[in-house]
């Protein structure tokens, strides 16, 4: 880590972009790219280790043409999804990138919907362009079905003898040649591309002209508006999220970087446009929010921050701790800072109290936020128990693991009290991997984790009557106690029900709720070694001794009839039922209702999800035991897209493997 000081901000307004898009869609590359032409190429070194492209945020700075930028290469897997939502929440502009590709177009349609639903203004960056099979045209169609915002195409690609090598800008109607590693070569439009060139430019304009009246009349008098006005038209339209952008380039190889480089130029709002959109007050105390926490080895913990109000400085007391260091990430590697400025993205040091989503101010009471509100966090859809191999750890991990959940709201963890199990939830296999990764990364803790274990039940089929008693002499006073109950069934989720029917005082009145106690008692572990439920108890009969009997003989004589008793009752094994809301792509709705029918699903219907054109909702009744892995099966049937919604429904008689099991 550079000890040195670097300056507060560059000469240009700080602004902040943030990369995303579906897994292997080139986000890093461009990421690198981006901050190589600027010249702060990211360290791969200062990576953290473990974790693979497309799961970890990444944040670096760099200064472009005198402008002071943030940018944040968000993660790609769909199991990080809460934390690419999150960062969008902080940044100014979002650039979207994809593939050449339209049946991929359909990965893109979640994030399109987030960038639409919160109005971050966002532009496409269509990547590894070079890859292109079909046409542009056909592509940018495919991404328009998933977008509510006209999508605007800025460049017609050239080709030349079947590949892509450069485009035509369709605003200055210029005409580039790639050159790897280099800037491009301005050549004279082809002749082939000149009418699609054409065609694209009206269409611009006339999207443009939607929204102006002024250029609505030239265009309906036949006069040719300036590139300047078309620049400023399109800003104005970008930046209030009425329009998209659609730029091309393969960042791999530095073609059209250094293009999306001048348009996040011009068209990234600056940081007060988006602080008014937000609904920020300019004036106030220093204000800011975390969108991202993480623990950095020797820097401690680290929360990642918008500074919506400032300067904010080192050594502030925020919501009543003092900060203790502000980084920025020039290559990937924390460079510490006297302060930051309004705008920037920054990491700010040991903030213990600090959880992901906190507001962070200098005043003493609520600061005045305006519209801050974080993202809510999906709900878990995959669970692994967990344990430590060396039992002296157990404190010292439920320590560790309340910190991960105040650091990543998409973590839960829980005790189970039917299992006994410390179980942690999240968002996918890979997700609690990373989790458990950190556990041994930074607090040294080495775990097991294995599938958790479904809270069966049982119940009986038939009443039975049962008599038991226990008489012991041993010295002095002795144990005596004679039961004789009734043990019968009841309707589902009824529960247990104890009742008395003594008469005569052939078992005297204070030793009767020691005899129920110790009935209810006994359903804690039946036959099979579950929790025994829906039964009635009934005691009938009974006698006593004047001098052995006491509440602990009448329990103990209980628990001997409720063991004998339930074994001869016919019990037999109940498992928890939930209901189950896939929702899917309505391409991927049959595929959806067989992958529930294959895990013992009852389908009860489907319908298109609210307010979700192109999605249905499959709704069905599945066993606990058959939803572990669910999730794992149906991302892989639908392109990384399916998600689901669980409740616990009703107990039902486990039948098949599960019985077998």
């Amino acid at each position: 880590m550079s000890t040195s000081t670097t300056a507060t901000a560059d000469a240009g307004r700080p602004r902040s972009v943030a990369l995303v898009g579906p897994y292997g869609s080139g986000k890093s590359t461009l990421f690198d790219a981006l901050l190589g032409l600027a010249g702060a190429a990211p360290r791969r070194g200062a990576e953290p280790r473990g974790h693979a492209m497309g799961t970890e945020l990444r944040l670096g700075h760099c200064s472009f043409l005198g402008d002071s930028w943030a940018i944040l290469d968000c993660p790609g897997s769909v199991e990080f999804a809460f934390e690419t939502e999150a960062a969008l929440a902080a940044v100014d502009l979002a650039v979207v990138v994809c593939e050449p590709a339209e049946a991929k177009a359909l990965t893109v349609a979640p994030i399109l919907r987030t960038l639409e639903e919160r109005s971050i203004p966002h532009l496409v960056f269509v990547n590894r362009i070079d890859t292109l099979a079909g046409r542009v045209r056909d592509t940018l169609g495919a991404l328009q079905a998933h977008s509510r915002r006209k999508l605007l195409l800025r460049q017609v690609p050239i080709r030349e003898g079947g590949n892509v090598t450069g485009y035509v800008d369709v605003i200055s109607e210029r005409a580039y040649r790639y050159r790897p590693g280099q800037p491009s070569e301005l050549i004279q439009i082809p002749a082939h591309v000149q009418a699609r060139e054409r065609e694209a430019h009206d269409s611009l304009l006339e999207t443009l002209a939607d929204h102006d009246d002024a250029l609505l009349e030239k265009i309906l008098e036949d006069i040719a508006p300036t590139t300047a006005e078309i620049f400023e038209l399109l800003h104005k339209d970008q930046a209030s999220d009425a329009v998209v952008e659609v730029l091309l380039g393969a960042a791999e190889r530095l073609h059209g970087v250094r293009r999306l480089w001048k348009a996040l130029r011009h068209d990234t709002p600056h940081a007060a446009e988006t602080a008014a959109r937000r609904g920020i007050a300019p004036d106030g105390e220093a204000l800011a929010q975390v969108f991202k926490t993480v623990h950095a080895g020797h820097t401690g913990k680290l929360s990642y921050a918008r500074v919506w109000r400032g300067p904010l400085r080192d050594g502030s007391v925020l919501n009543g701790e003092r900060l203790g260091g502000i980084y920025r990430m020039p290559g990937g590697e924390p460079a510490r800072s006297q302060d930051a400025q309004p705008g920037e993205l920054v990491a700010l040091g040991r903030l213990e109290a600090a959880a992901t989503g906190a507001l962070l101010s200098t005043a003493a009471g609520a600061p005045d936020a305006g519209d801050l509100r974080f993202p809510a966090a999906p709900e878990p859809v995959y669970a692994l128990a967990i344990t430590t191999q060396d039992r002296k750890d157990d404190v010292k991990l439920s320590g560790a693991l309340q910190k991960l959940a105040s650091d990543d709201p998409t973590l839960h963890v829980a005790h189970d009290p039917e299992t006994g199990e410390t179980v942690l939830h999240g968002q996918g296999e890979m997700h609690l991997q990373a989790t458990v990764e950190r556990l041994a990364r930074n607090y040294g803790l080495k775990v097991t984790t294995a599938r958790p274990q479904v809270p069966f039940k049982e119940t009986i089929r038939r009443g039975v009557h049962q008599h038991a008693r226990l008489k012991r002499q041993t010295g002095g006073h002795g144990q005596f106690a004679d039961v004789k109950i009734d043990i019968a069934p009841r309707g589902r989720g009824e529960g247990f029900l104890f009742i008395d029917r003594i008469v005569g005082g052939s078992v005297p009145r204070q030793y009767i709720p020691a005899v129920g106690e110790a009935a209810e008692e006994a359903t804690r572990k039946g036959p099979f070694g579950y929790p025994v439920v829906d039964v009635a108890v009934t005691l009938v009969d009974g006698t006593f001794h004047s001098v052995d009997s006491s509440d602990m003989a009448f329990r103990s004589a209980t628990r001997m009839a409720m063991t004998e008793g339930l074994a001869k009752a016919e019990p037999f094994l109940l498992e928890p039922v939930d209901h189950v809301t896939l929702s899917v792509p309505n391409a991927f709705t049959a595929r959806a209702q067989r992958l529930l029918s294959g895990r013992r699903g009852q389908i009860l219907g489907y319908a298109e999800r609210a307010d979700w054109p192109g999605w249905d909702d499959v709704e069905a009744l599945v066993p606990q035991s058959e939803l572990h892995d669910l999730i794992i099966e149906l991302r892989s049937q639908t392109m990384g897209l399916g998600s689901y919604r669980r409740r616990f429904d009703h107990l039902a008689e486990a039948r098949g493997r599960v019985v077998a099991a």
